[in-house]
């Protein structure tokens, strides 16, 4: 590359090809997600660049921790979603498992880091199974304290 210029970002399959963690961890579309694709929504389904399952690949790595579930990349930016219990003793656990992904990105996974969403908000607990945290709650207020509130599906346009 010759001085001067900016080196391109990495498209999502390239970032995840080059983030030892989840090297061998890409699929296409929302197949990560598996029986939760159906929590994301997407306008244009052909632009989705591909999905990682995070938990699933990195639990042999990261035993004991809190782990975050998915990223997909969509019209060129990475979202990550946990697909979570939207319970009030569940509010720690997920505020715990968004610090994992936000020290996870800025020290293993640098290039998937560089591609997060900027357009919108880049993290997202889904409710995987209804919401039973009470509005005026202390749980709900340290969610929304913590930049995290649970959405019963994730739509983008």
């Amino acid at each position: 590359m010759s001085k001067g210029k900016k080196q391109a970002k990495d498209t999502f399959k390239e970032a995840v090809k080059n983030t030892p963690d989840v090297s061998n961890a890409y699929c296409p579309g929302l197949q990560a997600l598996g029986g939760y694709s159906n929590k994301v929504v997407l306008q244009d389904p052909g632009r989705c660049e591909g999905s990682v399952d995070i938990d699933g690949t990195t639990v042999a790595i990261y035993p004991q921790d809190n782990r975050w579930d998915y990223c997909f990349s969509y019209k060129g930016e990475t979202f990550f979603v946990e697909v979570h219990s939207a319970d009030t003793g569940e509010v720690s656990t997920v505020i715990r498992k968004l610090q994992w992904l936000k020290d996870w990105l800025h020290n293993k996974a640098p290039r998937i880091n560089a591609i997060k969403a900027t357009s919108r908000h880049p993290f997202y607990w889904v409710q995987s199974n209804g919401f039973h945290i009470l509005p005026n709650s202390a749980q709900y207020r340290r969610a929304i304290q913590n930049n995290i509130k649970p959405v019963a599906r994730l739509a983008l346009p």
